[in-house]
């Protein structure tokens, strides 16, 4: 990405070319923040289901059901899909890196290059290895098949941390100097490990499981409630959103961990997100509201709660936006909006995680599967239902609040996102351009798996022990 930015659009570029207008800059942001959005969903999913499918497949080779091995192969279908998906999403955003933002990658890019290469080794070793565990599925035993599915989950998890390590280093610039303009004395690893990449990575790669795991749960939800009760249909819900209720609760530690990091690293940020404008101690934690004349109105003030937050004590001083020209301050509205949304979908999910080990521990302690009432369960599933999309929702609110945050920096504190964007005129066509090809793609991609899902019959009368594995709903 690093060469395709610097050969079509060389630094010079943006030194000697007009500014672009405000049209332009706004398609640009919007075109790079749509391709991300959508992207980032796919990316999950290829991150998390692979997981997803060797657990059915590991639990199918142990009990020797056949619904779990019918879950497995169609999940893995599903996987090769999404994949190919995700590579022409992938695809697109590269090129939108070189052709909308030549300022930054021209002046950057090398030093950033070296996490877009290794992701690229990631990627060829997940095809390779996808493309093996697909193909092999009749072709190998059993547990040599299984065994192939290792690298895929690899591969998918180290992309996401290679990819986020360039995000991250956007935060927190490191690894070169400048020298008369110019960059010099590129260091790429201390560039690609930086202060931000250890919150960041861990975030996302949790946040991809969780959102792999609980828009997989809501599909076999919906099909629970609408009277799909055997061992498919409840292993699918199950085994997916176990592993989302699992990884949530470590979330929320992690993103503790990310929004301290903030306090240190980029208290401007921190400072948008919870919408303090004045530093000081015993700064209140504000739920809700809009930022009207640089103060919070309209929200709910738990007091002294931010600075227990960062420092574990009411008289933590944190630093406000007062501290930060004006021209530098994110938007706050939106930023905060965004947070809040963010946290509020972890906590339904965590929620519904400890509603589902409420009604597992119960139903161990009893000797019965059925322990809930029908009526009861029934509720658990409606709610559990809403997980996929609650998942999403934070996934995108968390990414609105690092790149949004970060705003009016494309690096922070040294390039202004206006000194990175393409000069050239006519940014809009292009925006209008993006959104055709990724409608399209969506109704394809949604078509394509509808059809996946009914090429296999699923099994009928399950035996009973294969019943016993999954709550009864």
């Amino acid at each position: 990405m690093s060469v395709l930015g610097s050969v079509l659009f060389p630094p010079s570029v943006a030194a000697w070319a007009a500014p672009a207008t405000e049209g332009d800059l706004s398609a640009a942001r919007a075109q790079m923040g749509f391709s991300l959005a959508w992207h980032i969903v796919v990316a999950c999913l290829g991150v998390g289901l692979p997981l997803l499918t060797l657990i059915a497949e590991w639990r199918g080779l142990r009990t020797g059901n056949p619904a779990l091995r019918l879950l497995a192969r169609r999940w893995a279908r599903a996987m090769g899909v999404l994949f190919a998906v995700g590579a022409v999403s992938g695809t697109i955003l590269s090129f939108e890196m070189g052709l909308l933002w030549p300022g930054f990658m021209g002046k950057y890019g090398q030093v950033i290059g070296l996490p877009f290469a290794l992701e690229g080794f990631a990627f060829f070793i997940e095809a390779i290895f996808l493309g093996i565990y697909l193909y092999a599925w009749d072709r190998l035993p059993p547990r040599k098949h299984l065994l192939t599915g290792i690298p895929i989950v690899v591969a998918g998890i180290a992309s996401a941390f290679f990819v986020v390590c360039a995000n991250a280093w956007m935060n927190q610039p490191r690894g070169f100097t400048v020298r008369d303009g110019k960059v010099v004395d590129v260091d790429p690893w201390a560039a690609m490990l930086n202060p931000a990449s250890p919150p960041q990575t861990v975030h996302m790669i949790l946040a991809a499981l969780m959102v792999a795991a609980f828009l997989t749960a809501s599909v076999y939800a919906v099909a629970l409630l609408r009277g799909r009760n055997d061992a498919y249909h409840r292993a699918g819900f199950f085994i997916p959103f176990g592993l989302g209720a699992i990884v949530t609760p470590f979330q929320i530690v992690v993103g503790d961990w990310a929004a301290r990091f903030l306090a240190d690293y980029q208290p401007s940020k921190l400072a948008a997100v919870e919408g303090v404008f004045e530093t000081g101690s015993h700064v209140p934690l504000t739920l809700g509201g809009i930022a009207v004349d640089e103060e919070m109105r309209y929200g709910l003030e738990i007091p002294n709660g931010l600075s227990l937050l960062v420092g574990y004590s009411p008289d933590t001083v944190v630093q406000g936006l007062d501290r930060t020209p004006r021209s530098e301050w994110p938007p706050v509205t939106g930023v905060h909006i965004a947070f809040d949304l963010m946290v509020l979908a972890g906590f339904f999910l965590l929620a519904l995680g400890l509603w589902l080990l409420a009604a597992w521990w119960l139903a161990r302690r009893s000797g019965r599967a059925d322990v809930l009432t029908a009526r009861t369960m029934r509720l658990f599933v409606w709610a559990a239902a809403f997980s996929g999309p609650a998942a999403v929702v934070a996934l995108e609110c968390g990414w609105t609040v690092t790149e949004l945050g970060r705003q009016p920096w494309v690096v922070w504190g040294l390039m202004n996102v206006r000194d990175a964007v393409n000069p050239a005129s006519g940014l809009v066509m292009g925006l209008w351009l993006v959104l055709a090809v990724y409608a399209a793609m969506t109704v394809a991609t949604v078509y394509v798996l509808r059809r996946l899902t009914r090429e296999t019959p699923v099994p009928i009368a399950p035996q009973e022990s294969d019943v016993r594995q999954y709550p009864v709903v």
